[in-house]
This record gives C-alpha cells, structure tokens and sequence, in this order.
C-alpha cells in the first residue's frame, strides 16, 4: 500500500534531486513524490527538512533523510542490482569535487548576478579544466568513470555535468571532450534517466502526490 512507501520531496530539474531519483529508482524503491515549486516550499517539506532544499526523503518510521548522497546510498544499500557501489573508494574523491569545487564553479558562471565581483569567465575556465581531468580519467578507465561500466560516482556526478553543458550547449559541444560527450550523451538518452524525468504535476499539502518508482523491480519488503 502506498501508505507504507517512503515520501520524496523532489524538484525534477534540480540535479541533487536526480540523482537521488536514480539511486531510489535502480534500487526499486518505490516512493510517493511529492514535486515540490522551490519558489513556493510546501509547510510539509520546511517541517520535514528545516534547510528546505530537496531532495528529501521521509521514511515511514519518521526517519528523515535530507542529503542526495545518502538518500541514494540508503536506497542502493536496501538493493543495488546494477552494483553502483561497488566502485574504488578512492573514487569518493571525484563526487567530493563535483559538489565541492565544480559546483562553486557552475554556480559562479551560471548564476553570476548573485557573485558580485566573481569573473563568470574565469569560472567556466576553471570548471572546465575539471571537466577535461574527467575526460582523461573516462579515456583512462575504459569509458567510464571506474571502468567500463557506470557506477555510482558516474551518476552522482552526471546530472552537474549536464547542467554545466546545457548552459551553453553550443560552446560545450565545441570543446575538445570526445569521451566526455559520449559518456554525458549515453546517460541522458538511457531508459534510467528517461524514466526518472518523468513531470509530475506540483504537489500542495494534501495534493497532487504521486507513486514514483519501477513497479516492475525487486526490492526488498520493509524499510
């Protein structure tokens, strides 16, 4: 019964939220998605999560779960039928920067009316030197970012990724990343990405919620 899934607050173009998404739907979890409008936060979500930014994740038993990163870890470890985890620790490292450095970047350069003083180029400049170290480490792994098969350090970081190219996309694609634009490009035409961009209509208090969630994949019973 969808009283007993897990409520997701989302946003569905925020890439923290898409992540997370992707973690809970390959693990087959099955969730009631609340989408959220950022500029108008439901009461339901600031009560949930003070800090009012999604993803959240509120578990039956009262459990909330308020970072992308452990709400995908937490599904992933209930079921991880792919093996996303099982990726070298010191790949940790890469997703470390991508939320660190390379989001101050983006941020910098996408958003640069709220940095008074910061140069958007020099941003970009830096932010893509991080993406060219990617693409050497995609030429050096066999394609992906720890091997010749995704794993969860190619999905926390690809929705980033494909928010850095998509702000200019022609400038993007004019630079010299050929396994890069291969890797970003498989992942945004695969069924997984298709399905967790699904639009949902927003959710008020009381209304609009939704059942998001591969009904067809095994996950384990109870939370």
């Amino acid at each position: 019964m969808s009283a007993d899934y897990p409520i997701l607050y989302s946003f569905r173009r925020c890439p923290y939220a898409m992540r997370a998404r992707m973690g809970l739907w390959v693990s087959g979890t099955l969730c009631r998605l609340r989408e959220v409008k950022l500029s108008d936060k439901p009461e339901a979500l600031l009560t949930a999560s003070p800090k009012a930014t999604v993803p959240v994740l509120v578990l039956p038993d009262g459990t909330v779960i308020d970072q992308s990163l452990d709400i995908a870890c937490w599904a992933l470890g209930r079921y991880d039928p792919e093996d996303w985890l099982d990726y070298p620790p010191e790949a940790d490292a890469l997703i470390a920067r991508n939320d660190g450095a390379f989001k101050h970047h983006l941020d910098c350069w996408k958003y640069h009316a709220r940095y008074p003083g910061e140069d958007p180029d020099l941003h970009r400049a830096s932010a893509l030197e991080i993406v060219q170290d990617l693409d050497a480490r995609l030429a050096a792994k066999g394609g992906a970012l720890c091997g010749a098969r995704r794993t969860w350090p190619d999905i926390a970081i690809f929705p980033f990724i494909r928010q850095f190219a998509r702000h200019d996309q022609s400038w993007f694609d004019a630079q010299p990343l050929t396994l890069l634009h291969r890797w970003l490009a498989d992942l945004v035409a695969s069924p997984l990405f298709a399905a967790i961009m699904q639009k949902y209509p927003v959710w008020q208090d009381g209304d609009g919620e939704a059942i998001f969630g591969q009904t067809g994949q095994t996950a384990p019973a109870g939370l």
